[in-house]
């Protein structure tokens, strides 16, 4: 099955590195017009000079202040009309127990992943309704399924994000909009490599250790790459995954399945 995008306009969150960058590459390549959206106006000139096909444009916006991304989402929004596909994407929170989280810890993952989301899906929803087609889809986390240790502000937002998706996709389903988070397992991203980094030192060992280790936890005894996430996501995107509303849909290789 070859799905396409073309006629589509996409919306990327988090696009200039990692999973956020390989989504927007592929959409493009599979004919749809991409809105980069991420807060360094370098990278995403890069980004966007760097992607198949056409009628590419950006968004410059700090998720961290979701009013200046309102403000900027709106602006951009009026020039380009109706959006097909919002694909929400930012980085994580950092790593640490629970327990010793501050309140600002939340609030800032908060306003990054829940509000951000919030603000850009109400203005894109409109248009979709009219349209009969839309898709939102939330790069999230396996922490969804099951909590990870040392990532406590991070299960704790995640599991708002997924109650907020499954919220959405009731409310929407009858205007051919569907609503999805994609769970992504241990991807090689500059996240993952911190982390990874952080775990070697308290167990002692060596990074190479560490992520020997790590490929062992999957069932395909390997760590993914942001394009394995990207593929789901454009099927998902597609005309082919219009029945698939309401998920948490693990990308894992297998993560809990050894």
């Amino acid at each position: 099955m070859k799905t396409s995008l073309n006629g589509k306009i996409a919306i990327v969150c988090g696009s200039t590195s990692g999973i956020g960058r390989a989504c927007a590459s592929l959409l493009a390549k599979k004919g749809a017009s991409i809105v980069l959206a991420a807060r360094n106006e370098e990278k995403l000139i890069s980004t966007i000079n760097n992607l198949d096909g056409e009628g590419h444009s950006y968004i410059c916006a700090d998720f961290n202040d979701p009013d200046n991304l309102r403000k900027k989402a709106i602006d951009h929004l009026n020039k380009i009309g109706l959006i097909h596909i919002l694909i929400n994407n930012s980085g994580g929170p950092p790593g640490g127990a629970l327990i010793d989280a501050n309140t600002e810890e939340f609030e800032i993952a908060f306003k990054r992943h829940v509000i951000s989301s919030q603000i850009l899906t109400q203005l894109v929803v409109p248009g979709m309704k009219k349209n009969k087609y839309g898709r939102i889809i939330n790069i999230t986390s396996t922490s969804v399924n099951r909590v990870i240790p040392g990532l406590g502000v991070s299960n704790t937002i995640r599991g708002a994000v997924s109650q907020w998706v499954k919220t959405l996709a009731i409310e929407l389903g009858s205007y051919g909009i569907t609503a999805n988070n994609i769970l992504p397992g241990y991807i090689n991203t500059n996240r993952l490599k911190n982390l990874l980094e952080d775990s070697a030192k308290k167990k002692n060992i060596t990074y190479g250790q560490m992520v020997n280790e790590t490929e062992k936890k999957t069932a395909l005894g390997r760590i993914g790459l942001p394009s394995d996430i990207a593929s789901a996501v454009a099927f998902i995107a597609s005309e082919e995954g219009g029945y698939i509303t309401g998920a948490n849909l693990s990308v894992d290789g297998g993560r809990f399945g050894v």
